[in-house]
C-alpha cells in the first residue's frame, strides 16, 4: 500500500526515528560500559582492602606516609592487603596449629613462619613478628631497594659497580676473589646476590644504594618493623634481623605491584628464580605433595608449582622465603626462620617439615582426591 504522506515529511520522520534508535543504542552501550567499569573498580577496591587489620599501627602509619608523599608521583605505594575484618578473618587455624606442634617438639629452637594467599587474604602463622637473625634472607629486601633505585632513575640496570676493599665479604660467592677495581654491571651483581648468595655482591649493592642507614630507613618506610642491617654480610653473628611477616610483606608488596614498576617487578621475579638453594622450602613442599627428588624445583614445575625463593644459613639460624605460584595460577607467600644450636640439622629439618604440612593447603580444588 502506497504511503499517503508527503515524501519529504516521510523522510524527515524516518531520519528522526533512526536518530532516536541510534541514541537509544548508544545509551544502552554506554550504560553497559559504565556498569562494567564500576564493577571492575569495586572488585579491585575490595581486593586492595582485604586488610590492614593485622598490620601494626606503625606499619599502617608508614604506608599512609608513603601514600601522602607519592601524591605528586606517577606510582603510589599502597597498603599491603592481608586480612579483612568484615570477613571474620581468614586464618588457616589448623595449619597454624600444626606449625605450633612441630615447633614445640624442639624447646631449644626458636621458630617463626607465615603463609599468605595473596589473592584472598587467607593466612597461617607461627610467631610471625618474632625478631630473628635474617642471615641471607636480608638480601630479599635489599633486592627490592635496588630495583626501587632503578625505578627512580638513580641507578641503571647496566651501570657498572666497582669492587673495592671495603665491600669484600667472606663466605658464599665468587666476587670477593676478583681483582680490586674490577667492575660488574648491576644486573650481574644483583643476580649473583640471589643466585649463589654472594656476600660481596650484596655489600657492593649496599654501598651503591646509599649505605646501611639509608637501607634501614627504606625498610622502615615500607613497614618492615623487624628488618634491620647492622653489619655487612656475611654477618655470621646474626646481628642483621628480620621476621617471617616482614619477609612476607616484602615479597607480597612486590607481587601486588605496590612498590615497583611492572618492569622492575618482572626483574625481581627473574632474579629470584635464579636461586640455586632448594633444600628447604622447595624440598619440604615437594615432600608434602608426596614426592621426592634430587631436583625438587624441576619436579615441582612438572606438578604445576614454581617456587621463587631465597634461603639464609649462618649455622645458628636458617631461613627460607619465597613466592609460590600454584597450578591454578594463584600465588602464595611462605616464609620460615629458625634459630637453634650451631649447625644443628634439626633446624633445617624443621623448615622442611613446616613446608611439608603446608602443602595440602596449597593444592588447587581440582587436584584434591
Amino acid at each position: 500500500m502506497k504511503s499517503k504522506l508527503n515524501p519529504k515529511i516521510e523522510s524527515t520522520i524516518t531520519s528522526k526515528l533512526k536518530l532516536c534508535l541510534r541514541v537509544l543504542l548508544y545509551g544502552v552501550g554506554l550504560g553497559v560500559l559504565a556498569g562494567s567499569t564500576l564493577k571492575m573498580i569495586v572488585l579491585k577496591q575490595e581486593r586492595e582492602n582485604i586488610v590492614t587489620s593485622n598490620l601494626s599501627k606503625h606499619q599502617q602509619k608508614s604506608f599512609k606516609i608513603n601514600q601522602n608523599n607519592s601524591r605528586n608521583k606517577t606510582r603510589k605505594i599502597l597498603p599491603l592487603i592481608f586480612f579483612d575484618r568484615s570477613r571474620n578473618q581468614k586464618e588457616l587455624t589448623s595449619l597454624s596449629f600444626q606449625w605450633r606442634n612441630l615447633s614445640e617438639r624442639h624447646k631449644d629452637i626458636d621458630a617463626s613462619a607465615f603463609l599468605l594467599f595473596i589473592d584472598n587474604g587467607k593466612y597461617a602463622q607461627l610467631s610471625p613478628n618474632k625478631i630473628l637473625p635474617a642471615a641471607s634472607s636480608i638480601k630479599i629486601p635489599i633486592l627490592l631497594a635496588t630495583l626501587q633505585k632503578i625505578d627512580s632513575g638513580a641507578l641503571k640496570w647496566d651501570e657498572r659497580l666497582k669492587l673495592t676493599k671495603d665491600v669484600i665479604g667472606g663466605g658464599a660467592g665468587w666476587m670477593a676473589y676478583q681483582p680490586l677495581g674490577k667492575s660488574f654491571p648491576t644486573h650481574e651483581v644483583s643476580t649473583e646476590m640471589i643466585r649463589v648468595s654472594d656476600n660481596t655482591a650484596t655489600n657492593i649493592l649496599i654501598k651503591r644504594i646509599g649505605g646501611i642507614n639509608f637501607l634501614n630507613q627504606r625498610f622502615k618506610a615500607l613497614g618492615l618493623e623487624a628488618t634491620k642491617i647492622n653489619n655487612q654480610l656475611p654477618d655470621l653473628k646474626g646481628t642483621n634481623t628480620t621476621s617471617a611477616k616482614d619477609l612476607a610483606i616484602t615479597i607480597a608488596l612486590v607481587d601486588q605491584g605496590k612498590v615497583l614498576s611492572l618492569r622492575s617487578r618482572d626483574l625481581f621475579r627473574e632474579v629470584m628464580s635464579t636461586s640455586k638453594s632448594n633444600r628447604l622450602l622447595p624440598t619440604g613442599l615437594l615432600k608434602g605433595l608426596g614426592e621426592f627428588s634430587d631436583d625438587p624445583d624441576y619436579k615441582l614445575m612438572i606438578k604445576g608449582y614454581r617456587v621463587y625463593n631465597k634461603t639464609g644459613d649462618i649455622g645458628t639460624a636458617y631461613a627460607d622465603a619465597g613466592l609460590i605460584q600454584l597450578p591454578n595460577n594463584t600465588r602464595v607467600v611462605a616464609t620460615f626462620i629458625v634459630k637453634g644450636p650451631f649447625n644443628d640439622p634439626r633446624s633445617s629439618q624443621l623448615i622442611r617439615d613446616m613446608a611439608a604440612v603446608m602443602a595440602p593447603f596449597l593444592r588447587p580444588t581440582s587436584q584434591l582426591p
